[in-house]
């Protein structure tokens, strides 16, 4: 079977639905119109960004907790260090703090089904465009746009359910979906496979996007950053460089100053850090359905389950003057002390929240240009330029209230530049969807050596976290375990007799 025959109808029923995006009705839009109409091509583009912020309807249900970037974030961050559960959850998040996956958990089975329709769309627009021959630059922009779209949708996929490329690039990734003529039983690419399919990808988009829409859309840019973390994940390090310095020396992006940074993620659709973002507005307050909900409550906006860890708090402790503490919000009591939810001390995230005011609405960064400074400054490190690596990171420190804290060159005792790249990298991008990857990638154990609930059948009594325990398999979890990564979902392997399953 064939999926192109029922994918253009997909591409008419979501454009049928997606609101202020559609000027047109869905029956008028054909693979005809969408190039040889502006308003469609924009239209049938616009439907796939909508897709990463959209309720869409999942086995017959549209639920609130069923969105891209609201799985993405809790996907990646949830199963990370720098995030403490406060208590028990049957959100299936849950699944993520305590590792304990399986197949049929509905977070990681929409996520697939959200980021193939993502793909299959764009996959749409490419083939209509590409079948007409004929392109101008706006043409070319949104087609560009549209093979950035696919390699970020397929490079997360990879990153969530396969290997990291640096322990084993023929391991198999997950299955390639580039043209409308694939066949609806495929196997799995590759890691590897899927890695050069994304550059392809986002070189090729690099090459047409010329006339840039703004930072709620994707840029030459946004797929040169892209390409930048892939090369850094596949530790190519002259090409991790490169991609940073394409970016860096745009001249379209300058990092935020501390007086900027506070608002820099409320105003992130402006910021003069945003590479590309998510745009979603007053129309998109999901309430408790949205991103922020379940790591920040003012009170009764949103479920405020999930805290700052205190290990990431730990490392940040010597600079109160951090102007990236502003996104740590204590809860605390009347006489000033932080209040504690089943003993575990409550510190909100504030980076998903506070645009337009609104506690539960924000942009999501997908890339921003301190990123590129980290990934350069981790190549530079591994390339034995420490010097360079530390210069990099005093930019990013300079702009965060740390004018008296800089390396000047010279790594602290008993540190690395490689190591103080590392401990930069989980402060600047603390919840943004890194932390659970840098550590794999580098071959690091995963240690949650403080009291959660990511200890299951455990009550706070049980250990003395004083002691640093470390045989409870939830409190470490090496980088080699299968857990690392996610099942591939039950409805894939139902109906795909061509995939493997991971261990």
């Amino acid at each position: 079977m064939k999926i192109r025959n029922y994918i253009f109808g997909l591409l008419c029923c979501l454009l049928g639905s997606s609101c202020d995006l559609v000027v047109e009705p869905s029956d008028s839009l054909t693979t005809g119109t969408l190039v040889t109409t502006s308003d469609g091509l924009r239209n049938a583009l616009n439907g796939a960004y909508s897709l990463f912020k959209d309720h869409v309807e999942f086995n017959g249900v549209v639920s609130a907790n069923n969105m891209y970037l609201r799985q993405y974030f809790q996907l990646s961050d949830f199963a990370s260090d720098d995030i403490v559960c406060g208590q028990v959850t049957t959100d299936p998040l849950w699944y993520s703090f305590t590792q304990d996956h399986t197949p049929t958990q509905a977070n990681t089975r929409f996520f697939w089904y959200i980021s193939y329709k993502i793909i299959n769309t764009v996959n749409t627009v490419i083939d209509a465009v590409e079948q007409q021959g004929e392109t101008n630059a706006e043409t070319e922009q949104l087609l560009g746009e549209c093979y950035f779209l696919r390699a970020l949708a397929h490079f997360n996929l990879v990153r969530l359910f396969a290997k990291p490329y640096t322990h084993d690039p023929g391991a198999p990734g997950v299955i390639l979906r580039l043209s409308l003529d694939d066949p609806a039983a495929k196997e799995r690419a590759t890691v590897d496979e899927v890695y050069q399919s994304v550059i392809a990808d986002a070189e090729r988009g690099a090459s047409l996007m010329n006339s840039p829409r703004g930072t709620q859309y994707a840029s030459k840019e946004a797929a040169w950053a892209l390409l930048s973390r892939i090369y850094l994940y596949m530790e190519d390090h002259e090409q991790t460089i490169h991609y940073a310095n394409e970016v860096i020396n745009s001249g379209r992006f300058t990092l935020a100053t501390s007086d900027q940074y506070p608002t820099l993620f409320p105003n992130a659709v402006s910021a003069s850090e945003t590479i590309f973002c998510v745009a979603f507005t007053s129309v998109d307050d999901y309430g408790r359905g949205s991103i922020a909900s379940m790591v920040y409550s003012d009170g009764n906006s949103g479920w405020g389950e999930e805290f700052a860890s205190a290990s990431l708090r730990a490392l940040m402790e010597g600079t109160p003057e951090d102007i990236r503490w502003s996104y740590i919000e204590p809860s605390t009591d009347e006489s000033g002390a932080v209040r504690l939810l089943n003993g575990i001390p409550i510190y909100y995230i504030r980076k998903f929240s506070y645009q337009d005011g609104n506690p539960n609405l924000s942009s999501p960064i997908m890339f921003r240009l301190a990123e590129l400074y980290l990934n350069r400054a981790e190549a530079y490190a591994k390339s034995n330029r420490a010097t360079e690596a530390l210069d990099d990171l005093d930019a990013i420190r300079t702009n965060r209230g740390l004018a008296d804290h800089l390396y000047n060159g010279q790594t602290p005792g008993g540190m690395s530049a490689l190591e103080a790249v590392w401990q930069e990298r989980r402060i600047e991008l603390a919840f943004e969807g890194h932390r659970v990857f840098d550590l794999y990638r580098n071959k690091q154990d995963l240690v949650r050596d403080y009291w959660g609930y990511h200890l299951v059948g455990l009550s706070e009594s049980d250990i003395d976290l004083s002691r640093k325990p470390t045989g409870y398999g939830n409190i470490r979890l090496d980088w080699q375990h299968p857990r690392s990564i996610y099942h591939i979902p039950i409805d894939e392997v139902l109906s795909n007799p061509s995939i493997t399953q991971n261990p």
